[in-house]
């Protein structure tokens, strides 16, 4: 079966304004996530990726531009259920907001529970990513044999939520695991299990130096829909 490799998009211009984008249009690249994904097709250049899957949002479509540049005869889909979770009346809003939500407690420690209002529940969204992956597995290994490579784009959640999956961790646990911006992560599946081979990997250490915390933070939340990485 396929090995999957996963890209987060790069640093979005919600990321660094601290807001939930969700499905909010609009919401693009800034200059650190254009270079991060200007940088995607040399740490991508040995793969040999049969094939691209894309989130339908802006900051996905722009994470692929460079690699689709870089290799013209690369073929892009696009699938509805890799895109972001829907946080309904929570998207568009400053996640400092958010924090004081009674639901928020829900997300970070109980997420198989959460469900947002006018939106989705994270049940939801990780049974819709892990169909897509499925089915495209499915779909590419038919068309490039066992042992294809290919690459899908997503969003923090969905990947954690991915990643969750193959490790075979409950949903509660998944805000233990973390995706970077432009970060890659890979999973090789095969019939019997998945491997989970390369986690979170951006190339760049400068993500491990720590960072000051607001008074009484201490760090232990999960950035929902994914942090902003290192400054």
């Amino acid at each position: 079966m396929p090995m999957l490799i996963l890209v987060r998009h790069g640093r979005s211009t919600a990321n660094t304004a601290g807001v939930l984008a969700g499905w909010t249009p609009g919401v693009a690249l800034d200059e650190r996530g254009a270079a991060q994904a200007a940088a995607l097709p040399d740490r991508l250049a040995r793969l040999p990726l049969a094939a691209a899957v894309t989130s339908p949002l802006q900051r996905c479509r722009e994470t692929l531009a460079p690699l689709l540049t870089a290799r013209p005869g690369l073929p892009l889909h696009t699938e509805e259920r890799i895109g972001e979770c829907h946080y309904g009346d929570w998207s568009g809003r400053k996640l400092a907001e958010l924090a004081d939500e009674p639901l928020m407690n829900v997300v970070q420690q109980h997420p198989s529970a959460a469900a947002f209002p006018g939106g989705e529940s994270m049940r939801a969204m990780q049974a819709r990513a892990v169909d897509a992956v499925r089915d495209w597995n499915a779909r590419i290994e038919a068309e490039h044999g066992p042992d294809a490579v290919y690459l899908m784009c997503s969003h923090g959640d969905i990947i954690k939520s991915l990643v969750a999956d193959a490790l075979g961790l409950h949903l509660d646990l998944f805000q233990r695991i973390s995706a970077e911006p432009c970060s890659v992560t890979a999973i090789r599946y095969t019939p019997t299990r998945p491997f989970l081979v390369r986690l979170g990997d951006t190339g760049d250490f400068a993500g491990l130096v720590p960072r000051e915390h607001a008074p009484g933070d201490q760090g232990g939340d999960a950035a929902v829909g994914g942090d902003a990485g290192a400054p």
